[in-house]
């Protein structure tokens, strides 16, 4: 009995990891490139 009840607790914290890594990567991908990126890319593309 202890095990079903490890393994629901086991996948419950495995669901919050997931949800709190997706909400990491969405918030990430959501920021804006900072200026002194892009200017570096420019330059980058300059040399090319």
């Amino acid at each position: 009995m202890n095990t079903r009840r490890e393994e629901r607790r086991r996948a419950a914290i495995e669901k919050q990891i997931d949800e709190n890594l997706r909400r990491v990567y969405e918030q990430d991908t959501t920021q804006q490139i900072p200026d002194r990126f892009l200017q570096l890319l420019d330059k980058l593309r300059e040399q090319e």
